[in-house]
C-alpha cells in the first residue's frame, strides 16, 4: 500500500518525502502591464521596474535642483547628493509614512543598493585607471614630505587615542570606535582630485602639489591600514589560520591582476590600431574582468573596492585603453551611478531618533580630534617646505576633505553592523559638513589669479628695441605651430635683439587624473603621440635655422580643456613673457572653406585674455588659403587709438626692422578730431605715431597713411579693402565704446574676444588669404 502511494506521488511529479508542500512562492511584479492591462490588484508603484525608474528620476531631479541652488554658494555636488538623501529618508520624507512606504518600500532597497554598489565599483576602477603610480617616482621632496607626514602623524595619533580610551569605551562600541579612527586617517586620491576640479584649481601650483601629495598619502595610508589589520589578526592566537588564509587569497588576487589582468590589457592595446579607440567588445571584456576581480576580492575577505582599484592601477593610463574606458564609462558612472551611493547613504540617515547621546558626543569628539590632527599634519610640513601660509592652510583643507570613498567605508561598516544607525547618521552628517566647509574655506583662502597682481610692465611697448623679446606660443595642432612660426620669423630676431620662444603644446588630458607640464629641455618625453613630436621638430628646426639669435624652449601641457588657460598663464608668468600668441578657434582649408570651429578652444582663449600676466595676441591663420608667392611679407596695422592699438603697432614696428617686411600703418581719423579717445590716450597715440613716422623717414619699407571716416560703415569698407593687400593685419582688441570710427560695428560683433575690427576680419565666410593678429595689451588689473 505504501509503495502504491509512493508511486502515485511520483507519477504526480511530487518530490519524495512529501516535501512538495514545504516550498513558498512569491509573486514579484516586475513589469507593469500598463494602464489598460491593469487588473486593479496592484498599483503602479507595486511593480519593481517602474518603481525603480521613478526612484532614480526623483533622486536625480532633486539632486540636480539642489545643486543648481547651492553651487551659487560654492558648495560641491556631494553636498546636494547627501541633502537629497536626507530629504528622501526618514528625517523628512519619513515623517510622511504613507508616501515613503509607497515610493521607497523596504523590499525595493535591494535594487538601489545593488545599482549604487555597481556604480561605486566602476567609479573606483576608473579612479585607478586615471592614476599613474609612476608619478610618485617623479614627485619632488615637497610632495613626499607632506604626503608621508600627513599619514604617519594622524595614524600615530589614532593609535594613541585607541590605547588611551581602550578601557573607557564600552566593548559593544569598541569596533565602531576603532573603525571611525581608521577611516578618518584615509586620504583617498579620487576625493581630493574631484575637489580640485570643483574648485577649478587642479592646474594651479597648489593643485599640482595637492595631487602629488594626495597620491603618495593614498598609497601610504592604504599600505599602513593593511599592515595594521594583519598586525591585529596576528595578535589573536585563534586567528592565525584566518590570517594565513586571507594572506594567500590576497596574494592570489594580486597575482591574478598582474599575470591575467594587465597582460589582457596590453593585448587589447596591441590589437587596437594606432590613433583609434578601443573597440566595444574589448570594453565589455574589461568590464567583465572588473566584476570577476570584485568576486575574487570579496572571497579574499577584503573590502570589495580594493580589487577594482588595483586592477585600475594595472591598466595603462591614457590612450588607447585608459582613454576609451574613461570616455565610454565616465558619464554614466560619475554622473549617475556613483552619486547614487552617496544619496542612498543619505537616505539611511535618521536625525530624528537619537538615543545614545553619550556615544554620539564621543563620535563628534573623535571626528574633531582626527580633523585637527590631519590639518596640523599637513599645515606644519607645508610651512617647513616654504609653502606660503594661506596656501599651506588651503592645502590642509583640500587634503583633509571627505567624499564618496569615506561614505562607502561608512556604509560597508553599517551593513556589517559595526556601526549602528545613530553612528552612521552622525558620520554621514560629518561628511556633509566637512565637504561644505572645506570648499568654502579653500575658496576664500586661495585665489589663483592673485599671483599676477604684483606683475608689472610685461609687454612689447616697454621692451626696448635692443633687448630680448620673450614670446610664448601655444599650439593644439601642427597648423598652429606653422602659423606661429611665420609670425616669429617676421619678428626679425637678430644679435642685438634676440628672440626667446617658449612653445607650449596643449594636449587634452584623457584617461588620466594627474595633469602634467613636461619640459622637453630636461629630456622628458611626452605621451602626446606623433602629432606632438611633429610640432617639436618644426620649432627645433626653426631654432637651428636662426642659431645664435633664437632660443626655443618647448613644453607639453596635458590637462583638462577647461584648465588649460592656467598652464598657459603659469608658463608665461614664470618665463617673464611679453606676449602670448594663441591660435584662433577657427581653421580654413586651401579653398578658404572653414573646417573647424571649436567652442572649447574659444573658451581657452577667453580665459587667457582675462587672466594673462602679459600682452596677448590671437592669431587668425589663413596661411593655407592660396596666394601668389612673394618674397616680401606685407603687414598692415589698423590704428584707431588706445592701449591695445599701441601694443599692436609696437610689435609691427619691431617686424619692420627687417628689410623683408613691408609695414603699412593706416590711422583711421574721425571727422571730428576732438571726439573719441581721452586726452592722455591722445598724447600717447600721438607719441607712438610720431616715432613711427620718424622710423619710416629712415626706412623705405614703412608707409604711414591717414584715412578720415565718418562711422563704422565707412571703416568696414576700408578694412575690407585692406584684406587683399596684406599677408598679416594687426589690430588692437579693445576700443572705447564712443569711438566714432567704430560707431555701429559693436552691434554686429559675434566674437567679443576679437573686438569689432578683429571680428570682421575673422568672419567665417571670408575666404581671402589674409591672416590677422588681434592684440590685447597687458591687463591693467594685473599691473
Amino acid at each position: 500500500m505504501a509503495d502504491t502511494v509512493a508511486s502515485e506521488s511520483n507519477t504526480k511529479g511530487d518530490l519524495p518525502g512529501s516535501v512538495a508542500g514545504d516550498f513558498c512562492t512569491v509573486d514579484i511584479g516586475l513589469h507593469s502591464p500598463g494602464v489598460w492591462g491593469s487588473d486593479g490588484e496592484r498599483t503602479f508603484l507595486q511593480y519593481t521596474l517602474p518603481r525603480l525608474q521613478l526612484q532614480l528620476a526623483v533622486i536625480f531631479i532633486l539632486t540636480q535642483s539642489l545643486h543648481l541652488l547651492l553651487r551659487r554658494f560654492h558648495l560641491p555636488r556631494l553636498v546636494s547628493e547627501i541633502l537629497a538623501g536626507i530629504i528622501l529618508g526618514p528625517t523628512i520624507l519619513g515623517q510622511l509614512p504613507n508616501i515613503q512606504s509607497a515610493l521607497f518600500p523596504l523590499e525595493g532597497d535591494v535594487y538601489l543598493d545593488l545599482l549604487s554598489k555597481i556604480g561605486y565599483i566602476f567609479f573606483i576602477f576608473l579612479s585607478g585607471v586615471k592614476m599613474d603610480p609612476r608619478t610618485v617616482l617623479r614627485t619632488g621632496i615637497e610632495a613626499w614630505t607632506i604626503g608621508v607626514l600627513a599619514v604617519t602623524i594622524p595614524v600615530s595619533g589614532g593609535l594613541v587615542l585607541t590605547i588611551v580610551n581602550q578601557n573607557r569605551i564600552h566593548r559593544y562600541r569598541w569596533p565602531a570606535y576603532k573603525n571611525i579612527i581608521g577611516i578618518q586617517n584615509l586620504f583617498p586620491f579620487p576625493v581630493i582630485a574631484s575637489m580640485l576640479v570643483d574648485l577649478k584649481i587642479m592646474n594651479s601650483e597648489l593643485g599640482r602639489l595637492a595631487l602629488a601629495a594626495a597620491l603618495i598619502s593614498d598609497l601610504t595610508s592604504n599600505l599602513t591600514a593593511t599592515i595594521i589589520s594583519y598586525g591585529r589578526l596576528g595578535q589573536m592566537g585563534y586567528a592565525s589560520a584566518i590570517m594565513v588564509h586571507s594572506s594567500v587569497l590576497t596574494l592570489g588576487l594580486i597575482l591574478f591582476i598582474l599575470f591575467v589582468g594587465r597582460p589582457l590589457c596590453l593585448w587589447i592595446i596591441q590589437k587596437t590600431p594606432e590613433g583609434k579607440p578601443v573597440c566595444r567588445f574589448h570594453i565589455i571584456l574589461t568590464s567583465l574582468l572588473v566584476l570577476v576581480v570584485v568576486l575574487l576580492t570579496d572571497n579574499a575577505g577584503l573590502n570589495y573596492m580594493y580589487g577594482p582599484f588595483l586592477l585600475g592601477l594595472a591598466v595603462p593610463d591614457g590612450p588607447p585603453l585608459g582613454a576609451t574606458l574613461v570616455d565610454r564609462l565616465e558619464t554614466l558612472i560619475s554622473g549617475l551611478l556613483a552619486p547614487l551611493l552617496v544619496t542612498y547613504c543619505g537616505m539611511k540617515v535618521n536625525l530624528v531618533e537619537l538615543y545614545d547621546l553619550k556615544f554620539i558626543g564621543t563620535v563628534w569628539l573623535v571626528l574633531g580630534i582626527c580633523l585637527l590632527t590631519k590639518l596640523a599634519a599637513i599645515f606644519i610640513p607645508a610651512l617647513i617646505c616654504r609653502v606660503p601660509v594661506k596656501d599651506a592652510a588651503a592645502l590642509a583643507f583640500v587634503m583633509s576633505g571627505q567624499g564618496v570613498v569615506q561614505m562607502s567605508f561608512y556604509y560597508y561598516n553599517a551593513v556589517n553592523q559595526t556601526f549602528d544607525g545613530e553612528t552612521f547618521s552622525m558620520l554621514t552628517t560629518s561628511v556633509l559638513i566637512q565637504a561644505a566647509a572645506a570648499n568654502i574655506i579653500v575658496k576664500s583662502l586661495y585665489d589663483y589669479s592673485r599671483m599676477y597682481t604684483g606683475y608689472q610692465k610685461r609687454d612689447i611697448q616697454h621692451t626696448t628695441a635692443n633687448s630680448e623679446l620673450r614670446v610664448l606660443t601655444c599650439a593644439h595642432r601642427v597648423d598652429d605651430v606653422l602659423a606661429a612660426r611665420k609670425v616669429l620669423e617676421a619678428s626679425f630676431p637678430r644679435k642685438e635683439s634676440p628672440l626667446a620662444v617658449y612653445a607650449l603644446h596643449l594636449v587634452e588630458l584623457v584617461g588620466r587624473a594627474h595633469p602634467q607640464l613636461i619640459d622637453h629641455q630636461l629630456g622628458q618625453k611626452s605621451s602626446g603621440g606623433t602629432r606632438t613630436q611633429k610640432m617639436i621638430e618644426i620649432l627645433s628646426f626653426f631654432e637651428q635655422q636662426y642659431q645664435g639669435v633664437v632660443t626655443v624652449q618647448q613644453f607639453t601641457a596635458m590637462s583638462l580643456t577647461k584648465f588649460m588657460h592656467h598652464d598657459i598663464c603659469t608658463v608665461a608668468f614664470n618665463k617673464l613673457a611679453s606676449l602670448i600668441i594663441l591660435p584662433f578657434h577657427r581653421k580654413w582649408n586651401h579653398q578658404g572653406k572653414m573646417i573647424l570651429d571649436s567652442s572649447s578652444l574659444r573658451s581657452i582663449n577667453c580665459d587667457v585674455l582675462d587672466l594673462a600676466p602679459c600682452s596677448v595676441g590671437i592669431l587668425v591663420d589663413r596661411h593655407k588659403v592660396r596666394r601668389n608667392p612673394s618674397q616680401t611679407y606685407n603687414v598692415g596695422v589698423a590704428f584707431f587709438g588706445g592701449t591695445d592699438d599701441r601694443e599692436a603697432l609696437a610689435y609691427a614696428r619691431r617686424m619692420a626692422q627687417s628689410a623683408d617686411v613691408h609695414l603699412t600703418v593706416v590711422r583711421f581719423v574721425p571727422w571730428d578730431i576732438y571726439a573719441g579717445d581721452s586726452q592722455w590716450d591722445a598724447v600717447l597715440d600721438a607719441e607712438i605715431l610720431k616715432d613711427t613716422r620718424m622710423q619710416g623717414a629712415h626706412q623705405d619699407n614703412i608707409v604711414y597713411k591717414e584715412e578720415r571716416v565718418k562711422d563704422g560703415a565707412e571703416t568696414a569698407l576700408m578694412i575690407h579693402a585692406m584684406e587683399e593687400a596684406f599677408d598679416l593685419i594687426m589690430v588692437g582688441r579693445r576700443h572705447k565704446e564712443d569711438t566714432p570710427q567704430l560707431l555701429g560695428l559693436s552691434e554686429w560683433n559675434d566674437l567679443p574676444e576679437l573686438g569689432p575690427v578683429g571680428d570682421m576680419l575673422a568672419a567665417a565666410d571670408l575666404n581671402t588669404p589674409v591672416s590677422v593678429l588681434v592684440v590685447q595689451h597687458q591687463n591693467a588689473k594685473a599691473i
